[in-house]
């Protein structure tokens, strides 16, 4: 390996726009998966929300009401 300046030295400074540009990029990736994994897990949860009513019995249906007496 040959000595050169780059294996030494850390290379130059990046841009303060570089630098923006980069955190915006790897904050909006993090953002996109976070909302999948949240539409992932909603669609679980309503699949298995489905699947316990569906085994639940149906509440009991009150029959009609007669007219109320005034008095």
């Amino acid at each position: 390996m040959t000595a050169t300046k780059d294996a030494f030295f850390k290379p130059a400074k990046m841009s303060a726009q570089d630098k923006a540009s980069a955190i915006d990029h790897m904050a909006r990736q993090i953002i996109s998966k976070e909302a999948a994994q949240r539409v992932l897990k909603t669609e679980r949860l309503r699949k298995l929300r489905e699947a316990q009513e569906a085994l639940a019995p149906a509440p009991a249906q009150p029959g009609p009401r007669g007219k109320a007496k005034r008095g």
